[in-house]
């Protein structure tokens, strides 16, 4: 049985994959009773409409938000404050205001401070996403079994139903505290993504191997960086100067391990390298089994349409 209509008016802030994909699946589900979306090009408003992300696109913020009970900024980090500037004089008393930023403290100084009495703010970060970008990469399924985690201050009613979209959507949710959430997210997907970006970068200045054999002879666990390094460039220098703290401490440890690596394999220390290569694939088989990767030889990552 569906989920019925959780909002009356839905504004999406930005009309990238996220946005794009929460459009398609809102309207394709009937969980919100008008989905409006804003762009600031009439080709990228006329296409929005034209892939169905939207019932209506407006021009500006401001007017995209008039008369929504969830607005959704979907915006790099870097802007998000802009953003709560413009809209705060437009919201409608006793909205909901959410994001999907990968840096929660970051974003609750930035956006909360500008929005009115009456209005909650209930940060969200749907751990989901592709490497492609834009209005034409969204899809309806990108969040099936996949995490939605919240970081609301306080719990309330605003929750709760923020809480039945994300799930309705196809997420599992959990809320977690701001500050641990960008600690857990150094972990799983900021420093990976700098560590992703510097191998490439590396083979790129090697020039004792040319690009072409690059290109040729790339085996998976290159071509997996390539995958990600190919993500939006201005999300990802947003998210690494507005979760700074949290990212340098992991790039730190980091750096301590393969340092330790470095010395096992100068030293010819094989038991050492055999223990630490087992206990890490321990962990990709736990990913696995709870559901969050597949073992299939593309690990699933093949062409979907």
């Amino acid at each position: 049985m569906g989920a019925g209509v959780i909002y009356d008016r839905v504004a999406l802030i930005g009309l990238g994959l996220i946005a794009g994909s929460m459009g398609l699946r809102m309207k394709r589900d009937g969980l919100a009773g008008e989905v409006v979306g804003t762009a600031r090009t009439a080709k990228t408003r006329d296409l929005a409409v034209g892939l169905g992300l939207c019932d209506r696109v407006c021009a500006t913020a401001a007017d995209a938000v008039q008369g929504a009970d969830l607005v959704v900024l979907c915006v790099p980090v870097g802007a998000m404050e802009a953003v709560a500037r413009e809209i705060a004089p437009h919201l409608a008393p006793g909205a909901t205001v959410s994001d999907v930023g990968s840096v929660k403290r970051a974003v609750i100084g930035a956006v909360r401070p500008h929005l009115p009495e009456g209005v909650q703010f209930v940060p969200a970060h749907p751990l989901a996403g592709t490497e492609h970008s834009g209005p034409e990469a969204g899809f309806a399924e990108l969040f099936d079994n996949r995490w939605c985690l919240l970081t609301p201050e306080m719990d309330g009613p605003e929750v709760a139903r923020l809480t039945r979209l994300w799930e309705a959507l196809g997420s599992s949710v959990e809320t977690m505290a701001p500050d641990h959430h960008d600690l857990v997210l150094a972990v799983t997907s900021h420093a990976p993504h700098l560590i992703a970006y510097t191998m490439v970068g590396v083979a790129d200045d090697l020039r004792r191997v040319t690009d072409s054999e690059v290109i040729k002879y790339s085996a998976a666990g290159f071509r997996d960086f390539t995958r990600i390094a190919a993500s939006d460039p201005v999300m990802w220098r947003d998210v690494f100067l507005t979760n700074k703290d949290a990212t340098l401490e992991i790039l730190g440890r980091f750096t301590e391990e393969l340092f330790a690596l470095q010395r096992a394999i100068r030293t010819g220390d094989g038991d050492l390298l055999h223990e630490y290569f087992t206990r890490t694939r321990a962990i990709r088989r736990g990913i696995i089994e709870a559901g969050q990767d597949t073992d299939a030889p593309d690990f699933g990552r093949g062409p979907k349409r």
